[in-house]
């Protein structure tokens, strides 16, 4: 952070304040902070409608604005408004804001405007001039200097010296700006701001800003020609072939110019080396916001080493919002495909955002060109995953289907259906039932506990590992397309809050070698442990709901099998675990807003440094208290359910009034998946309804009443009022924590749900549309950011494939009945003794020897003699009546084999397929270090070309040697 001299002479604060601006550019480039979510503006409110503003004409037939650097303060302060034929007095900058200027504004704040500028903008406006075209809302009034960057604000706010000041210091740093009254508000202000070429390129070099000077070439030698020729001969063959219905044509990014240059900082001594054909294009819209927003976060608007940046000017509510525009509207009344695009935001809602091209690969160059390299790797990492899921999905579908097709002939659901066993009852009012009757609930359990589900948890342990595995080689190579190689994170600026709060305590910044406001440990060790108590009693506020379900669960499990509808009372069990499960889900939704407003708390109060901090801490709690509040419910029904529940005649109670529930003679595994199912497929229609339909509904509510109120704005005053578009900035930050859920659900209990990938496929790939929507059409145009990675979010994924595969072998051991049938068929099913024969011969007798024997006479019951139960215990004649059987611990000497067996097995699996696969392909390790070496090269060659071409035309004598 900028540190200035306490002087009171006016000239000492001119001069602290303008060398301190100019040396903070000198140094090194300050890049984007890396962060986990996608960046959106950071804004507080969003402005009347900018999308209609965009795309409408302004004032007919304006005049050129003039501004002079020798005006006065008042004068200068605001920039003159539009002037009509007809009228040509200020209709759009109140009288009293510029009085207000005039008498408050200290000249000492304010930066001196270099010579230069001053003949740009004369040069400037003797071009306005020339009859200027109509704006389309792109542009200035003269519709020549594009629109790089847009600040809103009311004029009613008392924060004008603040704003004038600002405003004058950023046109002494070479930007340009003109106002705009909002068309539905007249208390709101737009300021348009445009960056110069000078501008854009002393900043450019500023900031290191890579960019392209010469075409690569890769062939260096007569192998490689060979090689290309292969290549060249293999691309005309696949040219006659059928094309690839996932690919995009490449007459379809008509307007994607190639990329595949080499770059290097851009260097205004070294213009000449840059391929520079159109000044207009040379910089890309995205990184002329860069730039503008780079100089917003460092202009001054009071005297003092902390009142800089528009960050802290949204704060305090100066401006309103701030951020760059979209590039026109998104839609065109002419074919794409005889007209072209009309824009990028055009090209890619045609080409990306629409759902008629679902099936289409995303053109994620355009996407990083558009909004950053930050959501561009967003995306590609929703498509990366989205396309994994596809294989994991196939095999998914196909246990699913071999548990389907062998239902009938399952040797355990042919012995369940034609029993004629009693069992004991499920409740203390309840009659005995048949063992029969539960046929239905047996098959359906079969569908997904079979002989599949060991190699589906294997190959979905080994699928998470490769998934992220050759994501690291594909986020490597988007790096390397994107230019970001040689990136690194810059030393980022305080966040106000911070500053505001430890501005008396300073210590020097280890970097930047200045002096900046320091936490001190003990008050940011006392603010982390609230923090964790908060994050504690918030889990313990899951846990109490969950045991509140757990308590629902009991009684309705009482009042269903006692319930005299035959319907309900013969499938209880579903009717149990399905008002359990949709109960749940509306504990969980509903404590996910309470669990939101407690993470944005806690996180205010740690008081983070930087922004990045901010978010890593909010994204790590929102992770955390979603992942508890989803699965807890569903660890208790894998893990706890059925496990404590006791015997007849000696059943275990709960607060002793509710006996505890008991699994299926079939197994727990069917409430596992009920609850998995049901979480999943409404978590992600709601999710749907609230990313799209729910700000739609606003859009329309508020279009609604602004019409009624007469289409003036007068009655849309507060915030609340103003339209949806963009209004949830924090809802993008909400979409990548359910994403690594959704992941977490895939492969956490995939063994009880192999229809779970399926389904996080289908949910992708409306989800990348849905955001690919929201994105073009919904949302304001996010400020553009880089980034390398998917920041925190990459190690959480990798804890999520380790947690993963021991869930997994607990639901196989424990939930799943495969343990048990493995046991019974190969030490005491009928094919001991005769070797291996068919599976279901081998199974023969399996379910009598899972239940065992109770006498009913000693619960003072006169309907029958004996009934069964599940569980291994001796029969009531035995010696040791109820004790547990020698099958039991065998049973359970093999669960615990398989746990550790299973671990050790898939943990070495993925070590050696992670270390098989390298982070970074070999290829393009060769290709780096070529191209650096061609680079320095190209380089020399150019420098030493253009020093010959400059002594040619002085006439001087020509060297062949370096000069």
């Amino acid at each position: 952070m900028v540190h200035h001299s306490g002087s009171i002479q006016s000239f000492k604060q001119q001069k602290g304040m303008h060398t301190s601006i100019s040396e903070i550019l000198k140094e090194k480039s300050l890049k984007p902070s890396r962060r986990s979510l996608p960046c959106l503006a950071q804004s507080q409110t969003h402005p009347i409608n900018l999308n209609h503003f965009l795309s409408v004409p302004l004032s007919p037939e304006p005049k050129p604005e003039v501004e002079v650097l020798t005006q006065s303060i008042s004068t200068s302060c605001s920039l003159l408004p539009p002037q009509t034929a007809v009228d040509g007095k200020d209709h759009y900058v109140e009288e009293s804001e510029a009085t207000t200027c005039e008498t408050r504004v200290d000249e000492s704040f304010l930066l001196q405007k270099p010579v230069t500028r001053a003949k740009l903008e004369a040069r400037t406006d003797s071009l306005q001039g020339k009859n200027p075209a109509d704006s389309s809302g792109l542009f200035f009034r003269d519709g020549k200097k594009r629109i790089d960057y847009i600040l809103v604000y009311k004029k009613s706010s008392p924060q004008v010296e603040k704003r004038c000041t600002f405003e004058k210091n950023l046109r002494a740093e070479g930007l340009m700006l003109e106002k705009e009254p909002s068309l539905t508000n007249n208390d709101i202000m737009f300021v348009k701001v445009h960056a110069p070429w000078d501008t854009l390129c002393k900043y450019a070099e500023q900031m290191n800003i890579r960019m392209p000077f010469r075409k690569k070439c890769y062939f260096t030698d007569w192998k490689s020609k060979a090689l290309g020729r292969f290549h060249l001969r293999c691309r005309q063959i696949k040219g006659w072939l059928p094309k690839n219905p996932m690919k995009l044509d490449k007459e379809a990014l008509p307007d994607l110019e190639e990329t595949d240059c080499y770059t290097a900082p851009f260097s205004r001594a070294r213009m000449h080396h840059f391929t520079i054909s159109n000044r207009g294009t040379f910089f890309s819209n995205s990184t002329r916001s860069r730039i503008v927003h780079h100089v917003l976060q460092r202009t001054k608007y009071e005297d003092g080493k902390s009142k800089m940046g528009i960050n802290r000017l949204l704060g305090n509510n100066t401006y309103e919002a701030a951020f760059p525009p979209h590039e026109g509207g998104y839609k065109s009344r002419h074919p794409i495909k005889t007209h072209g695009a009309q824009n990028h935001r055009h090209l890619l809602y045609e080409r990306w955002a629409r759902w008629g091209i679902w099936y289409k690969y995303q053109p994620l160059d355009l996407i990083r060109r558009y909004f950053g390299e930050k959501i561009g790797l967003y995306f590609a990492w929703l498509g990366w995953y989205t396309g994994m899921l596809i294989p994991a999905a196939l095999v998914g579908v196909f246990v699913f289907l071999y548990g389907l097709f062998t239902m009938d002939s399952s040797q355990v659901s042919k012995e369940i259906c034609e029993a004629n066993t009693t069992m004991c009852p499920m409740c203390e009012d309840c009659d005995p039932w048949k063992l029969s009757d539960s046929c239905v609930y047996a098959k359906v359990t079969h569908l997904f506990d079979n002989g599949g589900t060991v190699f589906f948890a294997i190959f979905m342990a080994i699928w998470a590992t490769v998934f992220l595995e050759f994501w690291k080689r594909r986020r490597a190579e988007l790096t390397y397309d994107w230019d970001l190689i040689d990136w690194e994170e810059e030393e980022e600026e305080l966040r106000p809050q911070f500053e505001a709060k430890y501005s008396r305590v300073e210590r020097v910044n280890p970097i930047s070698g200045k002096p900046e406001p320091f936490q001190p440990f003990s008050d940011k060790l006392s603010r982390l442990m609230v923090s964790v108590s908060g994050i504690f009693f918030m889990i313990s506020l899951v846990l109490t709901a969950v045991f509140a379900v757990v308590v629902f669960r009991l009684i309705a499990m009482e009042k269903f099998a006692s319930l005299n509808w035959y319907f309900v009372k013969k499938n209880w069990q579903f009717a149990t675990s399905g008002t359990g499960v949709c109960i749940n889900f509306m504990i969980i939704m509903s404590l996910n807003v309470v669990y939101e407003k407690v993470a944005y708390l806690l996180t205010n109060l740690e008081h983070p440094r930087t922004e990045s901090e901010w978010e890593n801490s909010f994204a790590l709690k929102m992770f955390l208290f979603q992942f508890v509040n989803l699965n807890s419910s569903t660890f208790y029904i894998a893990f706890f359910l059925g496990r404590f529940a006791g015997r007849p005649g000696k059943y275990n109670k709960l607060f002793n009034r509710w006996r505890l529930e008991e699994c299926h003679p079939s197994g727990c595994l069917i409430d596992l998946c009920l609850q998995m199912g049901v979480i999943m497929f409404f978590k992600q229609i709601w999710n749907n309804f609230m990313e799209l339909g729910y700000p739609l509904l606003q859009n329309w509510w508020s279009r609604r009443k602004m019409k009624k109120g007469g289409g003036g704005g007068q009655n849309v005053e507060n915030k609340s009022q103003l339209p949806a578009v963009g209004q949830r900035l924090e809802s993008a930050a909400d979409e990548r924590p359910w994403t690594v859920l959704q992941f977490g659900f895939t492969t956490i209990f995939v063994a009880a749900f192999p229809l779970a990938p399926l389904l996080a496929l289908l949910n992708n790939i409306i989800e990348i549309r849905l955001d690919a929507y929201k994105f073009v059409t919904q949302w304001r145009r996010p400020m553009p950011a880089r980034a390398t990675d998917i920041g925190i979010w990459h190690g959480i994924l990798e804890g999520i494939g380790v947690l993963a595969v021991i869930t997994n072998a607990f639901v196989i051991a424990i939930t799943s009945d495969y343990i048990p049938r493995f046991v019974y068929a190969f030490k005491y099913g009928p094919c001991v003794d005769k070797g291996h024969h068919h599976k279901n011969e081998c199974l023969r007798g399996y379910m009598d020897s899972s239940l065992s024997v109770f006498e009913m006479k000693e619960t003072n019951s006169s309907q029958t003699r004996y009934c069964r139960y599940r569980d291994y215990r001796a029969p009531p004649w035995s010696q040791v009546p109820y004790e547990f059987t020698l099958q039991f611990w065998h049973v359970l000497a093999a669960r615990l084999a398989f746990i550790i067996v299973f671990e050790h097995l898939v943990f070495g699996i993925k070590s050696f397929i992670a270390y098989l696969i390298p982070d970074m392909p070999k290829g393009l390790c060769d290709r780096m270090r070529r191209e650096k070496y061609l680079m320095q090269e190209m380089m020399y060659e150019a420098e030493l070309e253009h020093l010959q071409k400059e002594r040619k035309k002085n006439g001087r004598r020509y060297h062949h040697e370096w000069p």
